[in-house]
């Protein structure tokens, strides 16, 4: 058909474009005036296009329409009008001069909300649906017959923003191409509107926002969003004109304590507290603001308010000061009128629209590598200097926020200064638990008190659930490109590298780790990991399929890899940080939203890791943080019904029951890496003192608090005896003391109930019949430690030959001279199979030993040797699917298969 549009906006543009794509010819477009010498967007891009343009100041005088404005638009001879968003007046003598009339796009469910501020109301009347309407143009006001509706759920926290972004703006495009479709093949209805239900409000100004107090807290939370961007609902407070936006109902766990924030005819003062504004309705309950814009047009964080003077201006550097200069011209581009930008420059009081704020958001990305900016951060920032000054501090990693919404312990340890959160870290912010609930976290090397934890409840879980769902689904994170979420996990690993002396030493004073390893191992290993995950964010990719064809047609099938969505990852102790980053990098590279329950005696790193990704600038809800207990925090997770995946490092009997409980809940997707009783083998034919060294590597690596530990060697009985002989005396020179020094070889056991379980494991060895070589007892002296310890004679009947330590104890089996089936036999007669490992020089030997193992990982003639590019995870009751590795991504993925004919 030919068609004129007839409007304005990037909407509009939109919709012009894809008309076209749809192969009508478009004769003409009918836009508002350049401002400020800007030309609307749907002008420019017909322009661009060769379409002829109009720009009318207006179609009529004194009500009637103006003759050469409609000899104008005749001479097109447009069978349809297509009107996306117009704010002018169109005469009757052009709406109906077309073969099929014209048809408008109109914000609201008519008859419901006619009038120009429908998406305001929708949200003011707290309506439960909204949607849009595409109906054909009469001499009324928005009361046209209907053509075509389409209608979606209206959110709790939604505003006119986010409702406009989700749906009305992306769906009413297709319901605009969709309406035209039905036109021109004589398919579209004409449905007259009812009268019934049918409202008119007028346009939302400045001066008819004013809060009204005397109302319910949801009445009022209505209004702030109905409100929110424009016009602002606003009222007197503090001496000054206050406008309030970002307005939530989800307050639970917030606790009512704050600085006095006195408004004149509120129910009650508000509160400024670190989550932003508490209100009060007249019904008490509680809402929440999180920005406050104060008289002078200056956007700041609602929990600032009280301290909006004090904060300092940053000094730039000369790297900075030339960003700076590449920001400021970017501004000149979008804002044409202005002959010199200066700090004083406000953006919107300088012309620019709601699409220039994403223009100068792409344009940012572009100058700073990536950059990610939120709208957000436009409104909070108008004025030029101002944005320069957010903008360097989101490059420098710093929050906008500042420190000073997070609760530090600070402690002077290990020639540092530890500045460590111990709060929940749920939506991008450090929260009490519900109830305000604590516990002690523990010292291991002295039993002393580090400080006091938020202890999460069932209800902090369903919070930090809910705030992972909404940044999946409403979030940046699945808004950005798969390369720029890469991006973002490369600046996390360098904030972690930049920090890894102060997380080692969290390390070591929370989880009792040797520093000098936790420095290589527990931190090392988990840079690695964030860096080698970042690579494969753009490189996860489906696949094409040949399937037989639908004859005559074709067809083309292909696959798609997707995020699960939310997932919650349950760590264990022995590896606080570097078991969360295994888990968590392959989660996030894949694009999904994470609850992390970090185990409840370790909780510090895991913590101090959601520190860096505030600063990293991950988006907020994107990674949550609940320490807690297992059966609470843990089982709530497994049960939830919007969690999709759960990643579980632990005990094979928790597992079990974690497997149990995602099956019941929702059937979500699980993978496990549970107990182990690893063999390694050792053949009298063996580089000996290698063999030595790397079977004491094997058994007492990290206090043998490691998954992979070999629970038993098998020596052949030629070199038995020097074996163990070799190995006692390599034991007697390990040096046990406190972590932090650089001589430690072995620290203290991660927990006071882990210390007895041991002392309990090697009294049943001793009762049983085994061999006490060395060890066996706690070491005399503050703190959880225990000694290094040998078996000998173990025989496979005995409870230390079947069962995992998981501490520093070598249990020896000899075996004959030459029975390598025999040996092979002993040590697949487990249900574990997380690791294994065999010394040999006879490579045969070595091929076919790794052959028979039943493990999920076979060392030769080395152990421990894990990288972050091998897959890693355990067969049998040791649990399936893997970490680390490419194999880790399809852990936390799903494929969809896609099949098209033509």
């Amino acid at each position: 058909m030919k068609i004129a549009v007839i409007g304005q906006s990037l909407f509009g543009q939109e919709v012009y474009s894809h008309l076209r794509k749809e192969g009508h010819e478009v004769v003409g477009v009918f836009t508002i005036p350049d401002k400020d010498g800007k030309a609307d967007p749907l002008g420019l891009q017909a322009e661009k296009d060769g379409v002829p343009v109009f720009k009318f100041p207006r179609w009529r005088a004194r009500g009637q329409a103006l003759p050469d404005v409609v000899a104008k638009y005749q001479a097109l001879g447009a069978e349809l009008n297509v009107l996306p968003f117009c704010s002018q007046f169109i005469p009757m003598e052009v709406i109906n001069a077309p073969q099929h009339g014209s048809i408008i796009y109109h914000p609201s469910l008519l008859p419901r909300h006619r009038g120009a501020s429908a998406i305001n109301w929708t949200l003011i009347h707290g309506d439960k649906k909204g949607g849009f309407t595409i109906f054909w143009a009469d001499d009324g006001l928005d009361t046209g017959d209907l053509l075509l509706q389409k209608e979606c759920e209206v959110l709790p926290d939604d505003t006119v923003s986010t409702l406009y972004n989700r749906f009305l703006f992306p769906e009413g495009i297709k319901g605009m191409v969709q309406a035209v479709r039905l036109i021109a093949e004589g398919r579209a209805p004409r449905l007259p509107q009812p009268e019934e239900g049918a409202s008119y409000e007028g346009i939302q100004k400045k001066e008819t926002a004013r809060i009204n107090w005397d109302q319910p807290a949801e009445a009022i939370h209505n209004w702030i969003r109905g409100n929110d961007k424009v016009p602002g609902a606003w009222t007197e407070a503090g001496g000054q004109t206050l406008t309030f936006f970002n307005s939530t109902l989800n307050t639970s766990g917030l606790v009512p304590e704050g600085e006095v924030l006195a408004i004149p005819g509120a129910h009650r003062p508000g509160l400024v507290t670190k989550a932003g504004l508490i209100l009060f309705g007249n019904d008490d309950r509680m809402l929440l603001v999180k920005n406050i814009q104060l008289e002078d047009g200056k956007m700041i964080p609602a929990s600032q308010f009280f301290k909006a003077e004090a904060s300092s201006a940053l000094e730039l550097t000369e790297a900075e000061l030339v960003t700076a200069e590449a920001v400021r011209s970017a501004w000149k581009r979008i804002l044409p009128s202005v002959s010199e930008v200066d700090d004083s420059t406000d953006f919107f009081k300088s012309g620019a629209a709601s699409v220039d704020v994403v223009r100068l958001v792409e344009e940012v990305r572009e100058l700073c590598d990536g950059l990610e900016l939120e709208n957000e951060d436009v409104y909070m920032a108008t004025a030029f200097g101002d944005f320069i000054q957010l903008l360097v501090r989101k490059l420098r990693g710093e929050d906008d926020e500042g420190d000073s919404d997070i609760d530090y312990v600070e402690k002077s340890l290990n020639k540092l200064e530890l500045r460590m959160p111990h709060q929940l870290f749920i939506g991008g912010t450090f929260v009490d638990a519900e109830g305000g609930q604590t516990y002690d976290t523990i010292n291991p090397t002295d039993g002393s008190v580090i400080c006091q934890v938020s202890l999460a409840q069932v209800s902090d879980v369903d919070k930090a659930v809910a705030a992972a769902k909404d940044a999946f689904e409403n979030g940046r994170w699945g808004k950005i490109s798969a390369r720029d979420r890469g991006r973002l996990l490369y600046r996390l690993a360098d904030l972690m590298e930049q920090h890894q002396e102060e997380l080692a030493t969290i390390e070591a004073l929370d989880a009792g780790a040797v520093y000098t390893l936790a420095l290589k191992t527990h931190v090392g290993m988990s840079i690695q990991t964030f860096r080698y995950f970042a690579g494969w964010c753009d490189k996860i990719q489906g696949s094409t399929i040949p399937i037989n064809q639908a004859r005559p047609n074709r067809n083309l099938t292909l696959t798609k890899k997707e995020p699960v969505g939310v997932c919650g990852i349950i760590i264990p102790w022995n590896y606080p940080l570097m078991m969360l980053s295994w888990k968590t990098a392959a989660c996030l590279a894949a694009g999904n939203t994470v609850v992390i329950k970090p185990a409840q005696v370790t909780p510090l790193t895991a913590l101090k890791f959601a520190e860096l990704t505030l600063k990293a600038g991950i988006p907020k809800g994107v990674i949550n943080i609940l320490p807690g207990s297992g059966s609470l925090v843990g089982q709530r997770l497994a049960d939830h019904p919007d969690v999709r995946k759960i990643g579980f490092t632990g005990s094979t009997e928790v597992g079990k029951h974690i497997m149990k409980s995602c099956a019941l809940s929702n059937v979500k997707k699980v993978s496990l890496e549970l107990g182990g009783k690893s063999p390694l083998i050792i053949f009298a034919d063996c580089d000996l003192s290698k063999a030595v060294q790397m079977g004491m590597s094997s058994v007492f690596f990290n206090k043998g608090e490691n998954c992979i530990a070999a629970g038993r060697l098998f020596v052949e009985d030629s070199i038995h005896d020097q074996f163990v002989r070799r190995v006692v005396e390599e034991v007697g020179k390990m040096k046990i003391g406190n972590p932090l020094d650089r001589g430690t070889d072995h620290g203290p056991q991660n927990h006071q109930a882990h210390l007895n379980k041991l002392r309990e494991y090697c009294q049943r060895g001793v009762r049983e019949g085994a061999t006490l070589v060395c060890g066996g007892n706690q070491v005399p002296r503050p703190g959880f430690f225990f000694e290094p310890t040998v078996f000998t004679d173990v025989e496979d009947h005995m409870f230390i030959a079947k069962e995992e330590s998981f501490g520093p104890i070598m249990v020896i089996s000899r075996f004959a001279d030459g029975d390598m089936d025999g040996v092979l036999s002993r040590a697949n007669a487990t249900e574990f199979g997380l690791a294994s490992g065999v010394f040999t020089r006879d490579i045969n030997k070595a091929l076919y030993v790794s052959d028979k193992l039943a493990a999920g990982t076979v060392f030769v003639n080395t152990y421990n040797k894990t990288d972050v590019a091998a897959p890693f995870g355990g067969f049998k009751q040791s649990g399936f699917g893997k970490d680390l590795g490419e194999a880790a991504l399809n852990e936390y993925l799903r494929v969809k298969t896609v099949t098209f004919e033509y």
